[in-house]
């Protein structure tokens, strides 16, 4: 194929999206490109001063079925379609009467954005764009010969070699071209999955997985690796909402780390604070307002937070930024925050923070994916959550008001932590995390470690553990990971419960004088 510059002499234009619109169709007309549109795209050009020709005038045939059928006519997809290096193509044009188009400019009826607003059936149905996807496609396929423009961006980068070459390369079409079967790969995924899920289908015969890229990453999670942020349309809030007011571009571990840090803060109603590193809270921590949150956050694991990522679940106010700063801090999150907080964080340039006007619901369902050699695992969002009213008490002792607030606490902690995991809570705040251990006895002797050492480093006198509460994410098979809680200074316990020895454990329990209650809900983090 030739790469010298095609020269437009006719283009259909026919947008939802109008930004950028009448710049270029405006553009088109001075150069005295022949315009063919329809409906509210014809309308705004005309009213911008755009000579327009309706598509059915071009093709002499009405539009028919409410608008339904307007472009599916040979006029139109063989204007599109025509080769025009081939002959007896052009033959065939001419004998049926039928003038190229050298440029469509197309974005589809808005069905995702009527699915997000919560539209009903009827009208999520009528917002299924046909005649848009098959022009996308024709020219696409004939881009040889045919520009193809699917995103409002597009006008000005064509107009612009345009301008400058006098009309569109073979390399500018072909990038086109595959932006367009992306598009409509993406509108089809769309409308896939709500389909499925009208038809109570959550793991559909197939599943097609669309997204936008957002950026691309200097690397992976190491520098031998390429990777990108891709968003998935679903706008929960958190890093695809986020706005950065300043730092350094932001990692592929950063954008990783920084999601589970939101995603855990967000668990609580209470002025929250929880810090993150490699994926795992080191230290979370609710109170009456988010500095003393971050001081007992800190207190938690202040070694492992040096290079953390901080999440908050409210505005950021100066108290809490000057806390935050005094260490060395890669990203800060939060819903938004004040002026005063963010001139303390402008001090630190290096830092990023990131505002994302929400927080995401902990209960919300949706779906979550897993690269496997071969393919993908899905499942649902975890969005389990226990409450007082659901939990069983298996031991001889109840526990008190304060040990089943820290309980509850400590459990929605664990739902975060990388299994097998291991929380110590007291005051509604972490005290030890054992994360990711191959047992779970490691796990509650490397929460309990931790501890002592984060004591030894406050100048206590005693270990944090020490009076405090402990969850597990998953049962304990044996007493012996319970026995070392109880050694650690744990006086209440909160696991699933399930296991064929839980009697050996509930045993063990009594013995120590713990209370112990079961949820009958695990949380394995992978």
């Amino acid at each position: 194929m030739s790469d010298t510059p095609l020269p437009l002499r006719r283009a259909l234009i026919s947008v939802s999206d109008k930004t950028g619109l009448i710049e270029f169709g405006r553009f088109l007309a001075a150069r005295g490109v022949e315009v063919l549109s329809t409906g509210g795209t014809a309308k705004a050009l005309r009213e911008a001063g755009v000579p327009v020709k309706d598509v059915s005038e071009h093709s002499g045939f009405p539009e028919i079925l409410d608008g339904r059928v307007k472009t599916l006519v040979p006029q139109v997809h063989g204007g599109i379609l025509g080769r025009r290096d081939l002959a007896d193509h052009l033959a065939q044009m001419d004998q049926h009467g039928i003038a190229p188009i050298d440029l469509v400019a197309v974005n589809l009826y808005p069905f995702e954005a009527t699915v997000a607003k919560g539209a009903g059936f009827e009208e999520c149905i009528e917002n299924i764009d046909i005649g848009g996807p098959a022009m996308i496609r024709s020219a696409a396929k004939n881009h040889a010969h045919v520009a193809v423009l699917t995103e409002p961006q597009h006008f000005a980068e064509v107009q612009a070699e345009i301008e400058a070459k006098g009309g569109t390369t073979l390399a500018t079409r072909r990038r086109l071209a595959a932006a367009a079967y992306a598009r409509t790969a993406a509108y089809d995924a769309a409308i896939s999955f709500w389909f499925a899920k009208q038809e109570g289908q959550d793991f559909p015969p197939r599943l097609a997985v669309a997204g936008v890229l957002k950026q691309t990453l200097r690397y992976g999670e190491n520098p031998h690796q390429s990777a990108g942020f891709y968003l998935d349309g679903s706008a929960r809030p958190g890093i695809a909402t986020a706005v950065q007011v300043q730092g350094k571009e932001l990692s592929y571990n950063n954008l990783n780390d920084t999601d589970a840090a939101y995603e855990c803060v967000a668990e609580f109603a209470e002025p929250a604070i929880t810090i993150v590193k490699h994926a795992n809270p080191c230290g979370v921590a609710v109170a009456g307002d988010l500095a003393t949150a971050w001081d007992r956050a800190l207190l938690c694991d202040p070694v492992s937070a040096f290079g953390g990522i901080v999440a908050a679940n409210r505005v950021l106010d100066a108290a809490a930024a000057e806390k935050i700063t005094a260490i060395f801090t890669e990203v800060v999150i939060a819903p938004d925050a004040d002026e005063a907080a963010r001139a303390i964080f402008a001090k630190k340039k290096n830092l990023r923070l990131l505002l994302t006007g929400g927080l995401p619901d902990p209960a919300a369902a949706g779906m979550v994916f897993k690269s496997v050699s071969g393919g993908f695992l899905a499942q649902s969002r975890d969005a389990g959550r226990v409450a007082e009213a659901g939990l069983k008490v298996v031991t001889r002792r109840v526990p008190s008001a304060e040990e089943l607030a820290d309980l509850i606490f400590a459990f929605r902690v664990c739902k975060h932590v990388k299994s097998n995991a291991i929380i110590y809570a007291k005051g509604l705040a972490t005290v030890g995390i054992g994360a990711g251990q191959m047992n779970r006895v490691e796990s509650s002797r490397i929460a309990a470690w931790k501890s002592e050492a984060a004591a030894k480093a406050a100048g206590l006198p005693e270990p944090l553990a020490k009076g405090s509460v402990v969850a597990s994410d998953a049962f304990f098979p044996f007493a012996d990971g319970l026995e070392t809680a109880a050694a650690a200074g744990a006086t209440a316990v909160i696991q699933p419960g399930g296991s064929m020895r839980d009697a050996e454990v509930i045993a063990a329990a009594d013995a120590a004088g713990l209370a112990m209650v079961f949820t009958g809900m695990r949380h394995f983090r992978h």
